[in-house]
């Protein structure tokens, strides 16, 4: 069965949590659960975006903040990006028992031929118990040591891949 995209619920889930698609962000996309944490909100609307799942990412973004082209704008991000991996960094609150969440990220993607990362630190509310995203803050890109591995998943360490001095 496929959600959105052309990614089966027997693959891994793209948000790099290491279950399948199914038993990870697959059951919040197709909407049998809502997400419990911020962290597992943020990380199924990364699998959103990897599936263009547009409905999902309009849906899970806190109404007082869209914008009368918010889904628009959600398409043409989908449709250009391929996004490559997901590290969470960091949370703050954003449990089951908690109001707010805060998630640090960093995902890696590719718009045509260029390789970025997106470091962000999101903020997230819940409401009649429904997390939502409500605004990120963009935040420098995360610079590994030479001889770790580059934050782009190519394999190489840091000094090898855009830790180069060009």
């Amino acid at each position: 069965m496929l959600i959105s995209g052309n990614l089966p619920l027997s693959k891994p889930c793209p948000c790099g949590s290491g279950d399948l698609l199914s038993q990870c962000c697959g059951v919040y996309l197709q909407g049998q659960l809502a997400a419990p944490t911020a962290e597992k909100l943020m990380r199924s609307r990364y699998t959103a975006y990897c599936l263009k799942n547009i409905d999902y990412l309009f849906n899970t973004e806190h109404p007082n903040r869209r914008e009368p082209n918010s889904r628009k704008l959600i398409t043409a991000t989908a449709n250009n990006v391929k996004w490559i991996g997901l590290t969470v960094v960091s949370t703050a609150a954003g449990q089951a028992k908690n109001d707010t969440g805060v998630v640090e990220f960093v995902a890696v993607y590719q718009e045509g031929h260029q390789v970025a990362q997106l470091h962000e630190r999101s903020q997230f509310i819940k409401e009649n118990g429904k997390w939502f995203y409500t605004e990120g803050e963009m935040l420098s890109p995360i610079q590994p040591k030479k001889n770790e591995p580059c934050w782009c998943h190519s394999g190489k360490k840091f000094k090898q891949c855009h830790g180069k001095k060009r």
